[in-house]
């Protein structure tokens, strides 16, 4: 018997940990972060310039630490579509005015209020997994602008005031299965508008 006999089994090559896999974003999650970052140029937190650059970014990112990235500056204010059960998206432009359009998610409810700026909400792109949303619109010398898609409808709720400044041009009953928008206008010395596209 020789040394070779009782030689100790060689030990194993120590390998790296695998590296960590970042979660995957979805496109809603894509969605609610471009409506935070919407929010907040209304708001005056970050400029037009800036809020196209962070869009890019936003449609772009692949992962949630990239969209984290985007917001992580803007405090703690929930979206729309957060998990907190906030759903809520807020606009109340200040130096400029809004245009919410093109692909967004539609919250249960929407805050746009205004004094000399206007505010633009386009839904016809929009993904709406509500049957029933709530816009409330204030505006003084403002305008505030909807544009439903077809099948859609709304009302004008009995809270609102001043209602001479609010043209509604959209169908007061949706179509089965399509929503119903609430709208609670105040207007005052500006206008309210609904539009409704034709199929």
């Amino acid at each position: 018997m020789n040394d070779h006999d009782h030689a100790p089994a060689p030990l194993p090559i120590p390998t790296a940990p695998a590296a960590a896999v970042e979660p995957r974003a979805a496109d809603a999650d894509r969605e609610a972060v471009a409506d935070r970052l919407r929010t907040a140029a209304g708001e005056g937190r970050i400029d037009l310039g800036e809020l196209e650059e962070r869009l890019d970014r936003a449609y772009a990112a692949r992962t949630y630490p990239e969209l984290d990235a985007l917001v992580a500056d803007l405090g703690g204010r929930p979206t729309a579509g957060s998990e907190d059960g906030t759903d809520v998206l807020v606009l109340k432009p200040t130096m400029s005015s809004i245009k919410q359009t093109g692909r967004w998610t539609v919250p249960r409810r929407i805050v746009a209020e205004c004094r000399m700026m206007s505010i633009a909400i386009d839904f016809t792109e929009a993904d709406c997994p509500h049957r029933e949303v709530t816009v409330e619109a204030t505006c003084r010398s403002g305008h505030i602008r909807l544009v439903v898609p077809a099948g859609w409808g709304v009302r004008i709720d009995g809270s609102s005031t001043n209602t001479g400044h609010i043209i509604n041009k959209a169908a007061a009953t949706a179509e089965p299965g399509a929503p119903t928008i609430t709208l609670v206008g105040h207007p005052g010395s500006g206008r309210i508008k609904i539009k409704q596209h034709r199929r």
